[in-house]
Order: structure tokens, then C-alpha cells, then sequence
């Protein structure tokens, strides 16, 4: 469950400029540092993109928080990986109006160095957690539908909440040399988030373990449940109605997470590897487009209450039952007027 050391997020979101000494080829050393700078564009793009995130974000996956921590009687393995994928995205959203923050003052960072470090840790600590809980999730769905009996002990509650612990501390662990990362003086400027050329070699290495660790192996682990829970949905038919709603809830599932995938991990995971290796290249394209990706990845935790809503274990009853209550405390509430309390007592005579 470990994950490797993920190059720092402040590596990673491009301020795309290079110093003469980076400039070794002669395509690159004809373009001028202007050139591959991208500041106005993520000046436009970043603030307008990560607001919408935000208020989705924060709307979507506080009111699942909420939901999921209404008492049931019938409370599943299922229901605490999304619990905690809900916590991990609420986590990252509080930070994006720092960001946004930061971009829209021209990249010129305010809120000092452990905040700056605070930032790249975020990032990275909900992308391979999302990864990771999607991962066991799919994988919990998939033992529950193919072998149901004979893995009990697997998707218990209790074995639920060990393996979230052990998601948590890997990930949390792996990921504190990003905290060695902070913010950089740079002619009256205070600069955050930006990559430098002078850890290349380093990152390239961090970038290609976290690649197959933390991004090919969850995918093809996804891949394979998927296709294996479609064979045996296609071999047998099962003529019990709650069999079939567990087996649709599997397969949605896993649709749902590898669409998160592909949609949001598998462009930025290409594009920053890319992007990395041509660092001495002055593409403003490929720039851009790994400004878009890492905003995709971000994006995640939009699309996340999406499964808890078609794919999670009692959560339309449960959100039923709270609109009710909601519904049931308003109506009390607007019935403390003496008129109110005057109508209902002769309605309720006659």
C-alpha cells in the first residue's frame, strides 16, 4: 500500500520560464525567456476553473459527508471508503482559495512559506488517496458480488476502517517530502507552485515511480475487476432482485472510477511525465495543456459524489430520510405563529 515520493506539486503547476543555464539545445536557446512564459494564461485559466471546483467541490462533498454520517441500521464497508474519499476532497477543496488567490496576484504568494508547503502536500495527498480509495473500493465491489460468502471477513466494517488507516498513513507518509518544498524570493515576488530546472534528475525518477505505482497499477487493477465482473455478469443469471441491484451497484462502480480515471488521472500522469522529459523544449502548447490537466485532476473531486449518489450503499434512503426531517422541522418551525398554531387546532377539531 505504500506510495512512492511523488514529485512536488510545486514542480508540477508550470510558471513555464527558463534561465539561460536550462537552454541547452539550439531551438531552445533562440527563444527568449518571455517566450515560454505562460503567466497570463494561468493568470485567466487557474482562479476562473478552481473557483467552480470549490463551489462544486465543497458543496457536493460536504452534504455527502453529511449523509454519510446519518445513523443507519444498515451501514456498509462500501459507504466508509467513500466516507473517507468525501474527507480526503474536502481537505484539498479548502485550499483552492489560496490558490486562486495566488494566480489572480500574478503569482505572487502571501500567506508565507509553511502555507506555500501546505499546498503541495494537499494536491498530492488527495490525488493518490482518491487513486487509492476508488481502487479498493472497485475491488471491495468486486469480491462482494463474485464471492460473497467466502470473503465476509474482507468487506467487514472494522476491516473497512484498518485499510482507510493504512490508505491514510502511506500515502500521508510517502508524501512529506513535498513539505520540503516552500516558497522562493524572486524580484519582490514571493513565488509558489513553480518548477525549477535545477531538480530535474530527481524528479524524473519520482515521477516514474509514482507512474507505475501510484497510477498504473490502481488503473489496471480497475481494469481487470471491471472485465472480470462483466464475464460473470454475462455467465450467470441471478434471479434475485437484491442480488441484481448488489451486481449493478458493482458495475457502477467500477464504470464510474475508471471514467475518474481516465477523464482526470491518466491526462495529467501522461502529460507531467511528457512534460518532464522534454523540459528543455519551449513548447507553449504542451504548457498549457499540462495547466488544463492538472486542473482535470483537481477536478476529481466533482465528480466523486456522483458515485456515492448512484453507486453508494443507502444513500438515496438516506437522503430521503434527511430531506424528510428537514421537511418535518420546517413545517413545525413555520406552525409557532399564533395563526398557525389558531388553524391547526380548528382543523384538527373539525
Amino acid at each position: 500500500m505504500s506510495l512512492p515520493l511523488s514529485p512536488p506539486e510545486a514542480e508540477m503547476e508550470q510558471n513555464v520560464s527558463f534561465s539561460s543555464s536550462s537552454s541547452s539545445s539550439s531551438s531552445s536557446s533562440n527563444n527568449s525567456n518571455s517566450d515560454c512564459v505562460i503567466e497570463n494564461f494561468k493568470r485567466t485559466f487557474y482562479p476562473i476553473v478552481y473557483l467552480i471546483i470549490f463551489v462544486w467541490g465543497a458543496l457536493g462533498n460536504g452534504f455527502s459527508v453529511f449523509i454519510f454520517l446519518q445513523p443507519s441500521k444498515k451501514s456498509k464497508s462500501v459507504n466508509i471508503f467513500m466516507l473517507n474519499l468525501a474527507i480526503s476532497d474536502l481537505l484539498f477543496i479548502i485550499t483552492l482559495p489560496f490558490r486562486v488567490d495566488y494566480y489572480l496576484r500574478g503569482s505572487n504568494w502571501i500567506f508565507g512559506d509553511l502555507a506555500c508547503r501546505i499546498m503541495s502536500y494537499s494536491m498530492y495527498v488527495n490525488m493518490y488517496s482518491s487513486i487509492y480509495f476508488l481502487t479498493v473500493l472497485s475491488v471491495v465491489r468486486f469480491l462482494a458480488t463474485v464471492h460473497p460468502f467466502r470473503l465476509l471477513h474482507a468487506t467487514s466494517i472494522k476491516s473497512a476502517w484498518i485499510l482507510c488507516g493504512i490508505i491514510w498513513i502511506s500515502i500521508m507518509a510517502s508524501s512529506t517530502v513535498l513539505l520540503n518544498t516552500g516558497s522562493e524570493q524572486r524580484d519582490n515576488v514571493t513565488s509558489c507552485l513553480e518548477l525549477t530546472h535545477n531538480k530535474i534528475d530527481k524528479l524524473l525518477i519520482m515521477n516514474h515511480v509514482a507512474l507505475v505505482v501510484g497510477f498504473f497499477l490502481p488503473f489496471c487493477t480497475l481494469s481487470i475487476c471491471y472485465l472480470l465482473i462483466v464475464r460473470t455478469l454475462l455467465k450467470v443469471e441471478v434471479p434475485d432482485s437484491g442480488l441484481r441491484a448488489s451486481h449493478r451497484k458493482a458495475l457502477i462502480t467500477i464504470i464510474i472510477a475508471l471514467i475518474i480515471f481516465l477523464l482526470c488521472f491518466m491526462p495529467y500522469h501522461v502529460l507531467r511525465t511528457f512534460h518532464l522529459v522534454t523540459w528543455n523544449t519551449c513548447r507553449i502548447s504542451l504548457h498549457k495543456a499540462v495547466v488544463i490537466t492538472l486542473t482535470l485532476a483537481a477536478a476529481n473531486t466533482c465528480f466523486n459524489p456522483l458515485l456515492y449518489y448512484f453507486a453508494g450503499e443507502n444513500f438515496k434512503d438516506r437522503l430521503r430520510t434527511t430531506f424528510r426531517k428537514g421537511h418535518s422541522h420546517m413545517t413545525k418551525a413555520k406552525c409557532t405563529f399564533p395563526l398557525c398554531v389558531w388553524w391547526k387546532k380548528e382543523t384538527t377539531s373539525v
